[in-house]
């Protein structure tokens, strides 16, 4: 085995909480390098919706505070935290935050509410998001090798779109024909980039995030290394790492790491069998709306064989997803999000007893905790029902059922029908074909049909806060999220308990050092995002609440490991 190459610091995965590790470590003027195992950097970073969930950030809006921000997690944070590692998060965040912006990253606050907007703290500022960002600045080189958006976050699976155009489309805001077209116009007219390569040069979203970072961490001489896979940790007499293992292509070699190593490769959910251990309800690999293979918790298995202790990896961060062939190659499959689906007027969610169980517009980590508390309760969620009319089927999407504006009924592939899209011109005729009970799925939609006129529902509250209201319809009154079911024909789609990745992992200290099972640091080892447990145990607070700490604590590792080595600088 090849062995020789030695850095001060060496980074496992090249998502947000790497690159951060990476930038902050070359910043102290520690030599550095990135290890990636896919063919592409930028992780399942790249491919999220870029947000950043940073309380009391200070880059605009007044009145945050530390005892805000406190306020508002003691309220929502039901199971239990290391409280340290909380401190050490909602104090570091906003140093974070300004260091990355001082690096040329630009932040835009965003008027996002936190999910549990009814709580004493809460607030509608602390989501920070990327503008565009030009990918060729990373060289043309670098560009097109950056891991790139699913093809379900892009116009026609092709044009890049960023958020305030997303929600434009997805909700046929005033002038979205307007939208759609400039978007377009702007992909054609970049003729020089298309000599280039295929790939949309505007970088949104995740890749806008990830882009700016990188056109950092490059400037700071950071090394980056792809098709390398972990396969192990190396560790002196002494019992401290000192390097890893890594194979590319089948060959393995060692890479020695004088400073620290710093796990930061993401979780577990592409692991059927860490799942099926972990999780009380362990659900699919291919539910997850993560990059296929991408995160198979090959950190925490080596961590592990280390002795490294775990936390909260019962919980992932949850979000409704559903199913259907891809375009052209119906053998295979695409999984789709339905975060803001399942909370549309004209629709409703139930279980497979027809009942429902949750408010369906609620934050969507909530939702899949309701569908898995449901499902323990009575064994008929995972996959619950997304039932809807003609209305809501012409002006939104369900998962990857696109509007009939996009996708009218005569372009629905034949194998779709009543195998991924029920379609019935009955209520009864519809419960028949998923196998629900017929009087119960009529009730419910008979309750749902009453709430629509009062605009209250009595059973869960939708609609009634701003959170839920930010993604209803403001054209439909006098609740934002409810409307009849009651045009033919009707529809269902199955939707499943998916994720955004694993809440849990290796566990951690406010430092990002592994502990093991006594509580004991492993000497130079580090891990950070969600190769390691979140600092908010099974609570999702905000929009970015997985970005935010993985950054954060990529941040502090660098930080602690500069301060080790001697090289910290301020």
């Amino acid at each position: 085995m090849e062995s020789g190459e030695t850095f001060d610091v060496v980074v496992i995965g090249s998502g947000a909480a790497g690159a951060m590790a990476a930038l902050r470590s070359a910043e102290q003027g520690l030599s550095v390098l990135i290890v990636e195992k896919a063919q592409k950097f930028g992780g399942t970073s790249a491919t999220s919706g870029g947000v950043i969930w940073i309380p009391n950030h200070g880059l605009g809006g007044e009145g945050d505070s530390r005892e805000s921000v406190m306020e508002y997690l003691a309220s929502v944070i039901s199971g239990p935290v290391n409280p340290e590692k909380l401190d050490a998060y909602v104090d570091q965040a906003p140093k974070m935050a300004h260091y990355l912006k001082e690096s040329g990253v630009e932040l835009i606050v965003s008027p996002w509410p936190d999910y549990f907007p009814a709580k004493p703290g809460a607030r509608s500022d602390r989501s920070l998001i990327c503008p565009t960002f030009d990918g060729r600045r990373l060289g043309d080189d670098r560009y097109a090798l950056m891991r790139e958006q699913f093809n379900r976050f892009k116009l026609f699976s092709r044009y890049a779109m960023d958020l305030t155009e997303t929600f434009s489309l997805m909700m046929q805001q005033k002038g979205w024909r307007g939208v759609a077209a400039n978007v377009i116009r702007r992909y054609w007219m970049d003729r020089g980039t298309r000599k280039v390569s295929g790939r949309d040069r505007r970088f949104t979203q995740g890749a806008a995030l990830l882009g700016a970072t990188y056109e950092a961490v490059f400037r700071k001489g950071v090394q980056l290394r792809t098709e390398s896979k972990l396969e192990s940790l190396v560790v002196d007499k002494a019992g401290k790492v000192t390097g890893v293992e890594v194979s590319n292509f089948g060959r393995r070699y060692t890479i020695n790491a004088r400073h620290g190593v710093v796990l930061a490769a993401g979780g577990f959910e592409w692991n059927q069998e860490m799942r099926d251990r972990f999780y009380p309800v362990p659900g699919l690999i291919n539910h997850s709306s993560t990059p296929e293979g991408a995160n198979r918790g090959e950190a925490l298995i080596a961590a592990e064989m280390l002795g490294a202790a775990t936390e909260h990896t019962e919980e992932g961060w949850w979000i409704p997803t559903m199913s259907l062939p891809m375009p052209k190659a119906s053998n295979f499959h695409e999984t789709h999000q339905a975060a803001f689906d399942v909370g549309r007027p004209w629709s409703v969610c139930v279980n497979r007893n027809g009942l429902r169980f949750v408010d369906e517009a609620i934050g969507y980590d909530s939702f899949g905790q309701a569908m898995v508390d449901d499902h323990i309760k009575t064994g008929a969620n995972c996959p619950c029902w997304l039932v809807f009319d003609a209305k809501f089927r012409a002006k939104f999407s369900a998962g990857g059922l696109m509007p009939w504006a996009h996708t009218p009924e005569h372009k629905v592939p034949a194998d779709w029908w009543d195998h991924y899209v029920f379609r019935a011109d009955t209520i009864e005729a519809l419960a028949a074909k998923i196998h629900v009970p017929v009087e119960a799925l009529k009730q419910t939609v008979s309750n749902m049909n009453n709430y629509a006129k009062t605009g209250v529902d009595p059973e869960f509250g939708r609609g009634g806060n701003i959170y839920d209201q930010f993604f209803g319809d403001p054209t439909v009154s006098p609740n934002p999220n409810l409307g009849p079911i009651d045009k033919a024909p009707f529809y269902a789609v199955a939707i499943n308990n998916g994720d955004l990745g694993t809440k849990g992992g290796i566990k951690t200290d406010a430092r990002a050092r592994v502990l093991k099972g006594d509580g004991s640091a492993i000497e130079g080892l580090y891990a950070a995002g969600n190769a390691s447990g979140n600092p908010f145990g099974n609570c999702y607070p905000g929009a970015g609440s997985t970005i935010g700490p993985a950054m954060t604590f990529g941040f502090i590792a660098a930080n602690d490991i500069a301060e080790r080595s001697g090289n910290q600088r301020d």
